[in-house]
C-alpha cells in the first residue's frame, strides 16, 4: 500500500512521501518525543522485517517495517522524534508533512508515562491534524518504579481517542497496541478527538478563514483545514509553504489576504498582534496539558528521581562534569585500541589465505601477470587492509558509544559542552557529533544531522575531521611510542606514550572550537541557536538493539563507504609504486616533487606522498611509508613496533619528525568516505572542498611553525 496516489485518493503528494509500497492491507505511522521508547516499540513489531534508508530529497534516516496482526498486513513508518509539530528542524517537518500530507490509516503516538504533561503538547498538535490517532502510553514499567500511576480510561475520557498502555519488552501489552491499531485502521473505532480551545478571538479568526480554506482545498485534505488556518494565523511560513507544496493550492489569493488582514485590525483591537497568536496558541496547549496531567496522574513519590538527581551534580557540575567526560572516552578509546588487535590479525591472516588462493585461482586462468598483480596486489590488498584494520575499532568502538547513548549519558556530554560551543557561535549539538567523529569522522558527519541549524550543521560536518578518527590513532601510537615514549623505560613510557596522544586529542577538540568561532563569524555568520535538551533517565540498555543499530547502521554504513573508495585507490597505489621510467617509480617522482614542501613542515617526500594516497582511510598511511622505504611493490605490513622504528630511523626520522607526523595525522585533509559523507549530507561540493582544505592548511601551517622554533632551539 504505502503512500501513494491509488492509497491516498490523491495525486498531490510531493516525491518526499511517496515512500515504501508493498501489499499492506494498512499503513501506520509510528511519531513520538525523543526518549519515549517508540523505536524500541516498532522494532518489537516489525522484528527483521524492517528496511533503514533516507526520506527522498532528505537526510533524516527512516524506518519502515512490516507486522502482521489477525492476518492483515500492517506497514508500519517510524517517523523521526520531536517534541512539536511546530517545525523547526528536518526531522519535525518530516514528522508534520507525513502526519498532514502522508494520510496514514492510523498514526500511534508514543508518549513517556513519567512525564506525560511535556509528552502531551504533541498529542493535542496531532489531534489538530487526524482523528485517526491512538496515543500508546509507554514505560510503565519505569512509572510504577516512581510511583507513577496514570489513568488510562479517564485520559482517554478527556482526550476522546484511544489510549493503550505498554511496556516496550512485554509482548502482552504490545498485542493490546495491535489491536487497537487494527480497530482505527479498520474503522471500528471513529474517534472524536477534544481539541483545545483557544482564546475566543482566536477561534473566531479560524472560523473567519475557514470559510476561505474550504473553497480551494481537495476533499481528501479537508479535515486539516483547522490546522491550515492556524498555521496562517500564526504565520508558520514553512508549513504554508508545506501546504502549497502538497496541496497544489496558493494561500496568497486575493480573498485569503484580505481576510488576514480583517483579522489583524481585530486583533489590534484586542490589544493583539499576529505576534502573539503564537504564543498565545502554545500557552494553551501547556494549560491543557497541566490541566489532563493533574486529572489522570498520581505522584505517590516526588523524591523518585533523587538518586538521579545526585549523580547528574557529579556528572554535569563544572568542576567534574569535563573530567569525567575525558575519562570515560579514554576508556573507551583503550578499549578500542586493545580489543581490536587481535580480531586485526585474524582479519589480516584470513585476508591472505583468501589472496594466496585468488593467486592459484588466477594461475588456472591464465590471467596475465600484470592483471594479477594489479588486482590482488592493488585493489585486493588496500581492500583488505582496510578493512582488517578498519573494522574492528569500529565494531568495538561503535557499540560502546551506542551504549553511552542508551544509558543516557551522551545528553550529559552535551550539557557539559554546550556553553563552550555556543561561545564558538554554533551548537551544543555538536559535541555529539565530535564525539562520534573519535570513531569516525565520516559517521559523525552522518550524525550532523541531529543539528537544527542549517549553518551550524555546515560547520560541525566542517570541523569534524579536527578529532582524530579510529583510523589515525594507531598511526598516532606508534609513532608516539617510538619518539616520545622510547625515551623513557618501564612503565614510565607507556604513561608518557599516553599522555602524548591525550594531547593531541585536547588539541583537535581546541581547534575544532576555534575553527568554529571563525566560521560563526566569517562566511558562517549567524546567532548561534539554542536547543531543548533533554536529560533522560538514566535506563538498562538493550544489548541486543544496541549491537544491531551500531553494526548495520553505523559500522557496516561507513565501511562500505571506505571500500567502495579504497579499490580504485589500491589500483593506483601499486601502479605509481610499479611504473618505472627511467629506472625509477612514478611513486619516486611524485616523492622527489613534494620534498622541499615536505621538508619546510620537517617531513619528508614520501611520508606526505603517503598522506595523499592514504585519502580513501589513514590507515594504510604507515604501510605506504613502509613500502616507499622498503621499495616494495606493494602495501608492507610490519606489526613489530620496534622493527617499525628502526625502518624509520634508518631513513632520517627524528623527534621532529614523529612530532610533525602526529601533528600533521591529527590535522590533514578528511579520509575519502568522511569527503564522500560531506558532498551528500550538505548536497554541494565546495563544502566538502572546504572540508579538505581547512584542516589541511592548518596541519602545515603548524608543522611549519614547529619545525621553525625546533631549528632556532637547536641553533
Amino acid at each position: 500500500m504505502g503512500l501513494t496516489s491509488s492509497s491516498t485518493g490523491s495525486n498531490l503528494l510531493s516525491e518526499d512521501l511517496k515512500q515504501i509500497q508493498d501489499n499492506s492491507d494498512f499503513t501506520v505511522a509510528f511519531a513520538g518525543n525523543p526518549n519515549v521508547g517508540k523505536s524500541t516499540i516498532f522494532n518489537s513489531l516489525t522484528g527483521l522485517h524492517q528496511h533503514t534508508g533516507n526520506w527522498p530529497g532528505k537526510t533524516v534516516a527512516n524506518a519502515s517495517g512490516t507486522c502482521n496482526y489477525k492476518n492483515k498486513n500492517f506497514l508500519l513508518i517510524d517517523i523521526p522524534g520531536t517534541y512539536s509539530l511546530m517545525s523547526n528542524s528536518q526531522e519535525e517537518e518530516i514528522a508534520r508533512d507525513y502526519i498532514c500530507f502522508g494520510k496514514p490509516d492510523a498514526t500511534v503516538v508514543v508518549v513517556d508515562a513519567t512525564c506525560l504533561e511535556r509528552n502531551l503538547n504533541l498529542v493535542f498538535q496531532t489531534m489538530e491534524i487526524t482523528s485517526n490517532i491512538i496515543v500508546c502510553v509507554n514505560l510503565l514499567d519505569e512509572a510504577k518504579k516512581k510511583n507513577i500511576k496514570v489513568d488510562l480510561k479517564k485520559l482517554e475520557e478527556l482526550l476522546g481517542v484511544p489510549v493503550v498502555g505498554t511496556i516496550a519488552r512485554k509482548e502482552k501489552t504490545l498485542n493490546k497496541l495491535l489491536e487497537k491499531i487494527d480497530l482505527v485502521c479498520s474503522k471500528k473505532i471513529i474517534s472524536k478527538p477534544k481539541q483545545i480551545q483557544y482564546l475566543p478571538i482566536i477561534e473566531d479568526s479560524i472560523l473567519a478563514l475557514n470559510s476561505e480554506i474550504d473553497k480551494i482545498t481537495n476533499k481528501n485534505f479537508k479535515y486539516i483545514n483547522r490546522w491550515i488556518c492556524l498555521k496562517l494565523l500564526d504565520n508558520d511560513d514553512k508549513m504554508i509553504n508545506s501546504i502549497e507544496n502538497f496541496l497544489n493550492i496558493s494561500l496568497h489569493s486575493q480573498s485569503i489576504i484580505d481576510k488576514l488582514d480583517t483579522i489583524r485590525k481585530n486583533l489590534k483591537k484586542n490589544d493583539l498582534d499576529f505576534s502573539d497568536i503564537k504564543d498565545s496558541i502554545v500557552s494553551s496547549i501547556m494549560k491543557k496539558s497541566e490541566k489532563v496531567l493533574l486529572d489522570v496522574c498520581t505522584f505517590e513519590d516526588y523524591n523518585y528521581n533523587k538518586i538521579t538527581r545526585k549523580v547528574d551534580k557529579i556528572l554535569t557540575s563544572k568542576i567534574f562534569g569535563i573530567p569525567i567526560m575525558i575519562a570515560f572516552l579514554a576508556v573507551l578509546f583503550w578499549l578500542t585500541i586493545v580489543g581490536a588487535n587481535y580480531p586485526s590479525m585474524l582479519l589480516s591472516t584470513f585476508f591472505n589465505f583468501i589472496q594466496d588462493k585468488l593467486l592459484v585461482l588466477f594461475d588456472i586462468l591464465n590471467i596475465p601477470t600484470f592483471i594479477t598483480e594489479l588486482l590482488i596486489n592493488g585493489m585486493y590488498k588496500t581492500v583488505a587492509w582496510v578493512v582488517s584494520v578498519m573494522l574492528p575499532p569500529m565494531a568495538i568502538f561503535f557499540p560502546l558509544f551506542t551504549l553511552l547513548e542508551d544509558l543516557g549519558y551522551l545528553p550529559r556530554i552535551a550539557f557539559n559542552l554546550d556553553n563552550y560551543f555556543k561561545k564558538a557561535g554554533t551548537s551544543g549539538k555538536q559535541a555529539l557529533t565530535m564525539c562520534m567523529g573519535f570513531g569516525c569522522n565520516a559517521a559523525g558527519v552522518v550524525g550532523c544531522r541531529i543539528i537544527d541549524s542549517p549553518r551550524e550543521r555546515i560547520i560541525s560536518m566542517l570541523t569534524n575531521a579536527f578529532v582524530p578518527c579510529n583510523g589515525r590513532f594507531p598511526l598516532l601510537i606508534t609513532i608516539s611510542a617510538i619518539f616520545i615514549g622510547s625515551y623513557f623505560t618501564g612503565s614510565a613510557s607507556s604513561i608518557i606514550s599516553t599522555i602524548c596522544v591525550l594531547l593531541v586529542v585536547l588539541l583537535g577538540i581546541f581547534l575544532t572550537l576555534f575553527i568554529s568561532k571563525i566560521l560563526s563569524k566569517t562566511i558562517l555568520k549567524g546567532v548561534p541557536s539554542s536547543f531543548i535538551l533533554e536529560l533522560p533517565p538514566y535506563r538498562k540498555p538493550q544489548i541486543g538493539n544496541i549491537i544491531v543499530r551500531s553494526l548495520l547502521d553505523r559500522t557496516l554504513f561507513v565501511l562500505a563507504r571506505a571500500v567502495s573508495i579504497a579499490a580504485p585507490i589500491g589500483i593506483v597505489i601499486w601502479l605509481f609504486a610499479n611504473i618505472h621510467i627511467s629506472g625509477c617509480s612514478i611513486l619516486f617522482y611524485i616523492a622527489n616533487f613534494l620534498d622541499p614542501f615536505a621538508k619546510l613542515m620537517g617531513l619528508d617526500g614520501y611520508i606526505l606522498t603517503a598522506f595523499i594516497l592514504g585519502i580513501p582511510a589513514n590507515e594504510i598511511v604507515l604501510p605506504i611509508i613502509l613500502m616507499s622505504y622498503l621499495s616494495s611493490g606493494s602495501l608492507v605490513n610490519v606489526d613489530d613496533t620496534f622493527a617499525i622504528g628502526e625502518i624509520l630511523k634508518q631513513n632520517g626520522w627524528t623527534l621532529l619528525t614523529g612530532i610533525n607526523v602526529m601533528i600533521f595525522t591529527l590535522l590533514h585533509f578528511p579520509c575519502g568516505t568522511t569527503l564522500m559523507s560531506i558532498k551528500k549530507e550538505s548536497g554541494s561540493f565546495k563544502w566538502a572542498l572546504l572540508a579538505f582544505a581547512l584542516p589541511t592548511f592548518c596541519g602545515i601551517v603548524l608543522c611549519m611553525i614547529t619545525t621553525l622554533i625546533f631549528n632556532l632551539v637547536l641553533l
